[in-house]
């Protein structure tokens, strides 16, 4: 039996520290840089494969877990079938019991509700400030630089090096070359 971490941030500007530090006590540690809202999770997926019977899994919260309620039930319900346990440990669940399993349950349909509030707050917000001009949304920065990358197309750099030397990403760079054709 096997006590099995994972921690998950969402981009590289993040850091895993704070969650490794509470999860110094597992003898293995999946972890990833990761947005949840990407359907594969290599690290996950990983995880999820290599614990067996009797195996305890332990992650710092529930959103470093799964994406929403629906993805989290199926992550518990993989976990019973392979008579695996999680662990929470901000909210102090664990599965192994069905009072864990209730409230892991409980929790995880919040979570999903209040996320789903949040977006729809953001949206309203994001249309009044419309409708009173104050929100233009962020100028695409690869237009601003289209010119400096026909030069360099024409100085007869790559589009790899023209994305690293303008720090704009290479789709952007096919792009701003197709819209010219």
């Amino acid at each position: 039996m096997a006590t099995v971490g994972y921690a998950r941030v969402s981009t590289t500007g993040q850091n895993l520290e704070s969650q490794l530090n509470a999860l110094v006590e597992c003898e293995i540690i999946f972890q990833e840089k990761q947005s949840g809202a990407k359907k594969e999770r290599g690290e996950l997926n990983r995880m999820l494969e290599y614990v067996r019977e009797g195996d305890t899994i332990k992650v710092t919260k529930l959103c470093r877990l799964a994406r929403n309620t629906k993805h989290l039930l199926e992550v518990v319900e993989l976990l019973d079938s392979k008579s695996v346990s999680l662990q929470v440990i901000n909210l102090g669940i664990d599965t192994a019991s069905p009072t864990g399993r209730l409230m892991i349950t409980l929790i995880g349909a919040i979570a999903t509700f209040e996320r789903e509030l949040l977006l729809e707050r953001q949206a309203e917000g994001i249309a009044i400030a419309k409708e009173k001009g104050k929100y233009k949304g962020r100028k695409p920065i690869s237009l601003a630089k289209r010119n400096e990358v026909f030069e360099f197309v024409n100085d007869g750099m790559t589009c790899k090096q023209i994305s690293k030397k303008l720090d704009i990403s290479l789709s952007s760079v096919y792009r701003l070359l197709n819209t010219a054709r």
